[in-house]
């Protein structure tokens, strides 16, 4: 069982813009001076850099384009849809903006299977959404698939059930707590999960000022302690800065690589980049428009394929 993946998926954006149907509880977006047409060139600038950075450190990324078909402006996050599983499982998600639904395509696994990838099995939630009900994969969950414990902070997009009913179906242990934001003086949930913390091989970064309540805070501190991890703080300030929205990937010869945006590594101290920098090597490349208008960064935008080959 491995944390890390060499293999990731990654949508390029056709229509990348502000989705208002997100923005109402995702407090990440902005609005910006832009036209729709010219956000979405920057974006795909980004995101071409961002990609030609990753496979220049011998990570393998999968790009497939996002279709003219639907109006599917958060195309470009990809892991709140579909998960990859060891065992040859995906998992597919219930979404909470109507036009994020129109991001699962069958197509896509199709291409993955052409490629050699093995999918055995597929667990289906999506019908959660009739009930509105609603578990955004590993937007809402963040895996630590070694020690087989899965971290949640319940929210809109993260529902307590679902979440217990996916750790019944993937056998991993529940971690379950709060996280919040101060948003115009009011303390408002986290949209989700991996915005506050990235769980690596022998490291987690987390923002711990999030979790307002004591217990579920010291809980999940003694999780990641008991699985050595060793805990890496962050402000909640950095946090706005997406620097919990990062992950761990394996580039050429199995060399470990944690990868942020610049924002995010703009904004941590000497002291955290060292205490990362003990562990592995930063990859990070500029997502300034993507995280404007779409209020995720660079762990939002990368899937990790973990199927067996053929």
């Amino acid at each position: 069982m491995k944390q890390t993946t060499n293999t990731i998926l990654m949508i390029r954006p056709i229509n990348f813009r502000k989705n208002e149907q997100t923005a109402i509880n995702n407090y990440f977006q902005e609005d910006i001076d832009l036209r729709n047409a010219e956000i979405n060139i920057k974006a795909q600038e980004e995101f071409d850099t961002y990609v030609f950075k990753l496979k220049s450190y011998g990570v393998n990324v999968i790009v497939i384009s996002d279709t003219a078909q639907f109006d599917t402006p958060d195309s470009i996050f990809p892991n709140n849809w579909i998960s990859f599983h060891e065992n040859g499982t995906v998992g597919l998600y219930p979404m909470f903006a109507e036009n994020r639904r129109l991001e699962r395509r069958e197509d896509i696994l199709t291409e993955l299977e052409t490629q050699g990838f093995v999918i055995e099995n597929i667990v289906d939630y999506t019908s959660a959404e009739e009930e509105n009900l609603f578990l955004e994969a590993t937007g809402s969950i963040i895996l630590d698939r070694v020690n087989r414990k899965a971290y949640c902070a319940l929210s809109p997009r993260a529902d307590e059930d679902l979440f217990i009913e996916f750790c019944e179906d993937f056998e991993f242990t529940p971690v379950i707590f709060v996280a919040n934001q101060t948003v115009e003086g009011k303390r408002e949930a986290i949209y989700h999960t991996n915005v506050m913390m990235c769980v690596a091989e022998t490291f987690a970064v987390i923002c711990l000022d999030t979790i307002d309540d004591k217990k579920e805070r010291k809980n999940v501190l003694k999780h990641l302690k008991e699985d050595g991890k060793q805990v890496i703080e962050i402000t909640e300030s950095q946090m706005n800065n997406f620097a919990g929205n990062m992950l761990q990937v394996r580039g050429e010869n199995d060399e470990l690589f944690l990868v942020m945006s610049k924002t995010a590594h703009d904004s941590l101290t000497q002291s955290q980049i060292a205490k990362i920098n003990n562990h592995c090597k930063i990859i990070s490349s500029s997502l300034e428009t993507i995280e404007t208008c779409g209020g995720g960064s660079a762990r939002c935008m990368m899937a990790e394929v973990f199927l067996p080959k053929a």
